[in-house]
């Protein structure tokens, strides 16, 4: 038995679940998501919480069973609570700032890389070098992420770039540290 999908998950005060054939509807304070599930799962609304249920020990079914409930565990805490990534820039001039919804960052190129958000996520700035992508949708907030990161890998000689917070960086040693093979 899956030990993620034998745990039935709680609905918190103000979320609510319908269950359909192959869909799962949440509303919550923050939104309303809709997760598809396989049909041959059993999910079931019990005293207040949600509980899926796989048909047999196949191989399809054992995976899932875990794949389900963790969907629709995560579409619960989104409509809740939601989600949010927070990303550092590095580098001396880089900074960002917000232009209208639009998140617009100086890092390093001769033009400003402007990226708006998809319908569902905000940008926050606390700070000019810290970005924080705000959403009710754990793997859009998550991909959006990715996507700012990716206009400006970090550096891995310099580490200058767009990191996640806390993310450690490990700088490879420049020609000076090769030891002087090639000078006589």
């Amino acid at each position: 038995m899956s030990r993620i999908g034998r745990q039935a998950i709680p609905l918190p005060k103000g979320v609510s679940a319908s269950i359909n054939d192959g869909l799962v509807t949440v509303k919550g304070a923050k939104g309303e998501l809709k997760v598809v599930y396989h049909t041959d799962m059993i999910v079931k609304e019990d005293a207040g919480n949600i509980v899926v249920e796989r048909p047999s020990d196949g191989r399809t079914h054992r995976s899932l069973h875990g794949l389900t409930r963790s969907l629709i565990a995560n579409a619960v805490t989104g409509v809740s609570a939601g989600y949010q990534r927070n990303l550092e820039l590095h580098g001396v001039g880089f900074r960002a700032k917000l232009t209208g919804k639009n998140l617009e960052m100086a890092i390093g190129y001769s033009h400003p890389v402007i990226i708006e958000p998809p319908a569902g996520i905000s940008f926050n700035l606390p700070d000019q070098t810290k970005i924080q992508i705000i959403g009710i949708d754990k793997q859009l907030v998550g991909q959006v992420a990715a996507n700012v990161r990716k206009v400006r890998v970090p550096d891995a000689y310099h580490g200058k770039g767009v990191r996640f917070e806390g993310e450690q960086l490990t700088l490879k040693p420049g020609k000076s540290a090769a030891g002087g093979k090639g000078k006589k």
